[in-house]
């Protein structure tokens, strides 16, 4: 069997791979700083849209994040239990479900404060490169930015 037929095959040639590495990596140094405050890194990211948009629809925060309803569902319950958001169906369309940020989930916002730069400085890539990296990510998603 002819190998350059399946150099396409080979780990090193993939970009998906060095994107989920990376990824991992990423939230690898999330934790740390996120543990203090009993918060996952999805639920982290939940609460800065939130910090940003104190109400949304669920459908909205999906859109938002890249998360589907089956994902955001139970990681709403579980922030509802521990009393940073309130979820509540919406009166005009029973289907619709919308996401409120608590006094609780708000006061994190101070705590957090410093994470991003925290975890910015365990990165070892300048502003510059962690810039061009942001616009090429956010081009692999389909967004503008």
């Amino acid at each position: 069997m002819n190998q350059e037929n399946y150099e396409c095959l080979k780990l090193d040639n993939q970009l998906c791979f060095p994107l989920y590495a990376a990824s991992r990596e990423i939230l690898r140094l999330y934790t740390p700083f996120l543990s203090p405050l009993d918060l996952t890194y999805t639920q982290y990211i939940v609460l800065m849209v939130l910090w940003e948009k104190e109400n949304m629809t669920v459908g909205e925060l999906g859109k938002k994040l890249f998360l589907d309803t089956g994902t955001l569902s139970p990681l709403l319950k579980s922030m509802e239990k521990k009393n940073l958001v309130k979820r509540e169906r919406a009166k005009q369309d029973e289907r619709v479900v919308t996401i409120a940020i608590t006094q609780e989930g708000m006061s994190l916002k101070e705590k957090a404060r410093e994470i991003p730069l925290k975890v910015g400085n365990c990165l070892k890539v300048s502003p510059e490169e962690a810039e061009q990296l942001y616009r090429i990510l956010y081009k692999i998603l389909g967004v503008d930015k």
